[in-house]
């Protein structure tokens, strides 16, 4: 009865259970690891790496994360000897460093200012910049140049009209109410051109900063000392008097380009070229009020919040002042920052460097599986078990849920450990997104590997490529897709494009995880939640997406090149490989067709149309005018390989078949065990259509192939176990078949049937292929060459077995050797150019054209003559059939030459030593 689906998916399942488990147990329960330096290395990749960022986590913490600059200052306000029993800490107690760190739970109100450069960097008359109206650059050495703001536009008396209105002509501070005063007109200056964060710090650059008020005109003594209290800290600050300098450009390019020089100057520090602003005041007039703002945020990016609302109200109160008089003003009295809880700046490595290590780590699965689905691609061992009965549903589902299973697994423990050892990127995100994600992502993963598997056939080329593939998705996700993400400006649909690349979706994803858990970790609340997917910022929606879609399609098409575009367009067996080989035994006359066998041809055609006649027939196979022929290719015709064969092989018969390489042999045995297609005509076994019906077909045939396809990290007992349950064998049956196969086949004693198949002979392997053709009771049973490469011994061996195991079944074998065919062979058929040219059993055949011998000399070239003459002398109508480097090969007719001479002249050869010679 054949294997049913739930039997060939377990004899597959306990199969690919063996094969990584690697432990084999002997007779005397001895157990051997096998390949455990691959799974070490596998499983202790993650490892590694999860405690390298542990380990550079804990250098940080120690050198950055716990240094008192990233957090806020505090001070010690009771001591016990040396320790501190109680401490302070707030913004009072800060440096500049410390006090963005600290609680603001009431932000202070803080005037907003005017930004401008230092006086080392204010815009001069230089060799560079030659416009007449800028001050001379002797004014750096005293400090005195003025602060410069630039105008244009199309009116330039309004123009000039609006800028005199910008600056207030007197000098005047209130020391009682100071943010009221500035509120008006204030710069601050910022020294050495520094990255100062601006946002809660006012309260510092009033300690550290001068601050200036801009006039159109200051005096000598411009200085007011005024106090100030923000917060709880009282401040007395020095206010200065800064003039400030308007000066007209005719045009916004002129402006433009002289912004452009200062800032390509600015390279030089004795050459930077700053302004405070400038304006093109473009078609204003006093009914309409447009214009630009030029503003500059290079050295300071978060001091444009301060910078454009100041410039715009500077412009804004001289337009004003135009329409109704000196005294008009829009007061611009305060800004002030959103509250905020005390942060401290943790540098987590695991958000910020573990996007693209643990992309590494996922995808590290899947070199795995491709070169896993290669293996068998190039081993052919997919095609072996296909044609001992495994179907292609249980293949995939066994073979798929065993790599889902290697990957949850990996998986699993991966997250596990991270969590474990603490690292954030996986203990503040929701492991529920987590198993969501990683669970798509690796069907994806498995999906694309069955796919890919069909590119490639070696193993070594796969791997190659499949690393490759990891380390070069990590640096270009890292170097490349995430500077894509991170700019605001590069179009959302060009990453959407790039994400449908499953390394990229992999990175995004993972990024996205870092992301949360770095602003988690600093903010003290959680990292990515379900709701979160909402947010348009997120990408994770939108990469689950299409990774789903992405599986379902790709397992789709995978499946159907496997299911149907394999399959239908395969050319042949790529084991049954030709041998350049001459046929020891030649019989003369089947060159060409005989027509004194011409009976014997009708006879099988005209039996062939009587059995598909009846309803029931003994025999096992039948075939009727089966051709075979393959398209012509480069340019070379087509090929007729079988031409129109008809045949009936009963059960209980062995059947060989010789002929030379390219006779059709390797073509007949590729269409009776469907890897190929036949062009037309048919063949039955037990009535079973071999163009339609191989699936049921398969179960019930063996198959010996030329190559010995085997895993050689299964030993010969779990090889048989394995064909065994296809063949639906099981229980003590299964265990009684496996051992008497090994018995069969001298595989059984002394331990070698449970070594690996990897560390077996040639000959020993020979034996198992038989092994496994031959077990499960198969009704017919190809093989091709079997005792290609054994000894003498051993292929005497072999040949009882093949004897046994005719009875009940019937064996179609190809060979080389006539002494073979006669031992093994009921009827033996010759084949030539793809026709059957003579049958019938052996000793007929030989009987009726044997009539000569091949006889084979090698010498070296200068003596290929007296090989000649000595032969002519054995037998004057010898014929040579082949001479090539010194050796030569000539037909004898058998009723020429006496065996007895032969040998003498043989002897008369090796005493001379001149040459060796070889007879057939």
């Amino acid at each position: 009865m054949a294997a049913g689906f739930g039997t060939q998916a377990n004899a597959l399942l306990r199969k690919n259970l063996t094969f990584q488990l690697r432990l084999l147990c002997s007779d005397v329960n001895r157990v051997e690891k096998r390949n455990v330096k691959a799974n070490i290395r596998l499983v202790a990749f993650p490892i590694v790496l999860c405690l390298l960022i542990l380990a550079l986590q804990i250098v940080f913490d120690k050198l950055l994360n716990n240094n008192d600059d990233n957090k806020c200052g505090c001070i010690c306000v009771r001591k016990n000897g040396d320790e501190c029993e109680e401490e302070r800490c707030g913004i009072e107690h800060s440096n500049l460093n410390q006090a963005v760190f600290c609680r603001i739970p009431n932000p202070p109100e803080w005037p907003p200012l005017l930004q401008i450069p230092a006086p080392e960097y204010r815009a001069v008359r230089n060799d560079f910049m030659t416009f007449t109206d800028l001050p001379n650059e002797s004014c750096k050495i005293n400090g005195s140049c003025p602060a410069i703001f630039l105008l244009t536009g199309n009116n330039r008396s309004f123009g000039e009209m609006l800028g005199e209105n910008m600056l207030p002509k007197t000098f005047s501070i209130n020391p009682s109410n100071l943010i009221g005063s500035l509120a008006s007109n204030v710069a601050v200056r910022v020294q050495n051109r520094s990255r100062v964060q601006v946002n809660f710090l006012i309260l510092l650059f009033f300690r550290i900063l001068p601050i200036y008020s801009v006039q159109s005109r200051c005096t000598s003594n411009s200085t007011i000392s005024a106090r100030v209290q923000l917060s709880s800290i009282n401040i007395t600050q020095g206010i200065r008097c800064l003039q400030g300098l308007n000066l007209w450009r005719t045009s916004s390019s002129e402006i433009n380009d002289e912004i452009y020089k200062g800032y390509m100057k600015g390279n030089s520090e004795e050459k930077i070229h700053e302004i405070i602003a400038a304006y093109d005041f473009l078609n204003s007039d006093l009914n309409k009020f447009n214009m630009s703002i030029w503003y500059n945020s290079t050295w300071n990016s978060p001091s444009r919040l301060v910078r454009v609302p100041r410039s715009v109200n500077l412009v804004s109160n001289a337009y004003l002042r135009a329409l109704l008089g000196p005294s008009a003003q829009i007061l611009f009295e305060f800004v002030k920052e959103m509250p905020k809880t005390e942060t401290q700046q943790m540098v987590d490595l695991s958000s910020i460097i573990g996007t693209l290590f643990y992309t590494w780590v996922v995808l590290q699965l899947f070199p795995v599986v491709l070169t896993a689905l290669v293996y068998e691609k190039q081993q052919k061992l997919r095609i072996m078990m296909k044609m001992h009965g495994l179907g292609d549903g249980p293949y995939w589902m066994i073979s798929y849920a065993y790599f889902f299973a290697i990957s949850a697994a990996y998986m699993l423990c991966f997250v596990i450990f991270g969590s474990v050892i603490g690292l954030r990127f996986f203990t503040l995100n929701s492991y529920s997104i987590q198993f969501v994600f990683y669970f798509i992502y690796i069907n994806l993963q498995i999906s694309l590997a069955f796919l890919l598997a069909v590119l490639f056939s070696n193993v070594k080329t796969a791997a190659v490529v499949g690393y490759i593939c990891i380390f070069g998705t990590g640096l270009l996700g890292f170097f490349l897709f995430q500077v894509f993400v991170q700019d605001q400006s590069f179009p959302r649909g060009w990453i959407i494009v790039m994400e449908l690349y499953p390394g990229f979706s992999l990175y995004r994803g993972l990024y996205e995880f870092g992301q949360y858990s770095f602003r988690g970790h600093n903010m003290g609340i959680d990292g990515m939640r379900w709701a979160d997917l909402a947010d348009s910022g997120n990408g994770m929606r939108e990469i689950l997406i299409i990774m789903l879609i992405e599986w379902l399609l790709v397992l789709a098409i995978a499946y159907y090149i496997d299911k149907i575009v394999l399959s239908g367009s395969a050319k042949g067996p790529m084991f049954l490989k030709s041998v350049d080989k001459c046929l020891i035994y030649r019989p003369a006359g089947c060159s060409v067709y005989n027509s004194n066998f011409a009976h014997l041809f009708t006879v099988q055609r005209e039996k062939v149309e009587q059995l598909l006649l009846e309803p029931s027939t003994s025999y096992a196979v039948i075939v009727d005018n089966l051709r075979k022929i393959y398209p012509g290719r480069d340019g070379n015709p087509e090929k007729l390989a079988v031409k129109g064969l008809s045949l009936a092989f009963p059960s209980g018969e062995c059947f060989g078949m010789l002929g030379p390489n390219g006779a059709g042999k390797t073509s007949f045995i590729g269409m009776m065990i469907g890897i190929t297609k036949p062009t037309s005509g048919a063949a039955f076994f037990q009535g079973f259509d071999i163009r339609t019906e191989m699936d049921t077909i398969y179960t019930s045939i063996g198959v010996c192939p030329q190559e010995d396809l085997l895993w050689e990290n299964l030993t010969g007992r779990e090889h048989l176990l394995f064909y065994g349950r296809l063949k639906n064998l099981e229980g003590s049956a299964l265990k009684q078949a496996v051992e008497e196969s090994l018995k069969s086949v001298n595989l059984f004693h002394g331990g070698v049937a449970d070594q690996k198949a990897g560390k077996y002979s040639g000959g020993m392997k020979r034996r198992l292929s038989v092994a496994i053709s031959l077990i499960g009771d198969p009704k017919v049973v190809y093989m091709d060459e079997p005792s290609t490469g054994l000894d003498p011994a051993s292929r005497n061996n072999l040949w009882t077995v093949v004897k046994r195991a005719k009875q009940g079944r019937a064996i179609i074998l190809t060979t080389h050797s006539m002494e073979e065919a006669e031992a093994l062979c009921d009827r033996l058929g010759i084949f030539v150019d793809g026709s059957l040219q003579c049958i019938g059993n052996p000793k007929e055949l030989r009987a009726r054209y044997g009539g000569s011998y091949v006889f084979t000399m090698t010498t070296s070239a200068d003596h290929e003559a007296e090989v000649e003459s000595m032969i002519k002398h054995l037998s004057p109508s010898a014929t040579k059939i082949y001479q090539i480097s010194g050796t030569q090969k000539f037909e004898l007719p058998k009723h020429e030459v006496w065996i007895a001479d032969v040998f003498q002249a043989v002897e008369d050869a090796k005493r001379s030593s001149r040459f060796c010679l070889g007879f057939g």
